[in-house]
């Protein structure tokens, strides 16, 4: 004998509460504002990463891996759209007479000195890096070689004309410059090398007077 069945019905005092799409609705949702907000905490800590991994140790500008990154990444654009960029290297004059007289914390405060200096008067399309020592590059977007060689010229007059404060003393430094331009075909390890040559024969001319 079958025994007859019931429809099933909530009762009042039933410890299961009937299904409801609006409350599971809303949980998802916030499962995924929550998802969303730990991607985004996530994505700003690579970013943050990555910021650190370019900057100079010492100076608020790239190290000398990221510049190169940029500088290949420059030549490209300019090779493809025939656009024109140019290198100015920088090498600073009398920053070895700065360490040997106040030590080694007052060189890297000239170091940090002078990057301030070099980003505050460059376009932000324009790039500045620590090559190494007392070294800085600047990519100059858009620059032809006579524009390049006045705004290097330019800086280097500012690095002069700006000193920096030492243990509270005043202490002026100078900086030899090298421009190079792009031209079709140009690797970066060249455009750096030439640059180089190009500051190294204007400090030797300023040295013999």
């Amino acid at each position: 004998m079958s025994l007859p069945v019931r429809p099933w019905t909530y009762a009042a005092d039933d410890p299961v509460e009937p299904y409801a799409p609006e409350a599971a609705l809303s949980g998802e949702a916030a499962v995924i504002a929550r998802l969303r907000a730990e991607l985004a905490a996530a994505r700003a800590r690579v970013a943050e990463v990555e910021l650190l991994a370019d900057r100079d140790p010492l100076a608020p500008v790239l190290n000398r891996r990221a510049f190169l990154r940029e500088l290949h990444r420059t030549l490209a654009y300019c090779q493809r759209y025939g656009a024109e960029a140019s290198l100015a290297f920088f090498d600073l004059d009398g920053f070895k007479a700065v360490n040997d007289t106040f030590g080694h914390a007052a060189g890297d405060a000239a170091l940090r000195a002078v990057a301030g200096i070099l980003s505050a008067h460059v376009r932000e399309s324009d790039v500045v890096g620590r090559l190494g020592g007392d070294e800085f590059g600047v990519i100059l977007a858009q620059a032809g070689r006579e524009a390049a060689e006045i705004k290097a010229s330019s800086l280097a007059e500012r690095i002069a004309a700006e000193p920096v404060i030492v243990d509270g003393r005043a202490v002026r430094l100078g900086a030899s410059y090298g421009v190079r331009t792009f031209e079709p075909g140009l690797e970066a390890a060249q455009m750096m090398a030439e640059a180089d040559a190009a500051m190294f024969l204007r400090k030797g001319a300023k040295k013999r007077g």
